[in-house]
């Protein structure tokens, strides 16, 4: 996933570990040969758009919304249709009050009725304040779930690792983000909440209480959820 930066220069674009004390954790419980980060790749300002969440800085919140809001008085100039001109009057006064867009509540027509535009503060965004910045992978962890993005786990072998994926992801559509082949063959899935697991003190140890239980398909993988995937090679 990509996180873009609004106005900071302390944090280094590129690909950066999500570093989940609960990967820590895990690691210690669980005997693998490595540990292995989710990652997030941390673009600049000018690929704003392109991103699934974006940090900025209190002190350059306003900048952002500035921006829209300059595209929806150019666009009320314009004389728009009247759906679009409806819809970019509510932006307006939304932007006005220092509103993002993002889970304003605008209504689905609305949307409909904009949906050729893109909007800066109509993505996730985490406001965080200078001081946060001396502790960037902390930041990082929290605009990424702002961003609606959770982990799941795999442990034990060769890697002790987190996996990330949308908020919402079914069993199914995880096992892809694996490997296609687990995903086509695809049975059942093998859970054990993270909770269970360290109060468990293990895998084995948790399964041995009861606490890992199958799942189809549909299940909605939860947030640093252990994962085994049984499927046909």
């Amino acid at each position: 996933m990509k996180i873009a930066l609004f106005g900071i220069s302390e944090i280094k674009l590129g690909k950066h570990n999500l570093k989940d004390p609960r990967l820590d954790q895990a690691d210690k419980l669980a005997e693998a040969d490595k540990k292995t980060h989710a990652q997030a790749d941390v673009i600049g300002e000018d690929l704003l758009l392109e991103a699934d969440g974006i940090l900025a800085l209190q002190e350059n919140q306003a900048d952002l919304i500035l921006k829209d809001l300059e595209f929806v008085e150019t666009r009320l100039g314009r004389d728009p249709q009247p759906a679009e001109q409806a819809a970019l009057k509510k932006i307006q006064t939304l932007l006005e009050s220092e509103r993002f867009l993002f889970n304003s509540g605008l209504s689905a027509e609305d949307l409909q009725a904009v949906a050729a535009h893109s909007f800066y503060t109509n993505k996730p965004i985490t406001v965080a304040a200078r001081e946060e910045l001396q502790n960037p992978d902390a930041l990082l962890l929290r605009t990424f779930a702002d961003a609606g993005y959770i982990s799941f786990l795999t442990v034990g072998g060769k890697e002790n690792r987190a996996w990330p994926i949308r908020k919402g992801t079914s069993a199914w559509e995880a096992a892809g983000t694996i490997h296609t082949d687990i995903q086509k063959g695809f049975i059942r899935a093998e859970i054990t909440s993270f909770a269970d697991f360290i109060e468990a003190g293990g895998e084995t140890q948790a399964k041995r209480a009861g606490k890992q239980r199958l799942e189809l398909k549909q299940y909605v993988v939860q947030d640093y959820d252990l994962v085994n995937f049984r499927f046909n090679k």
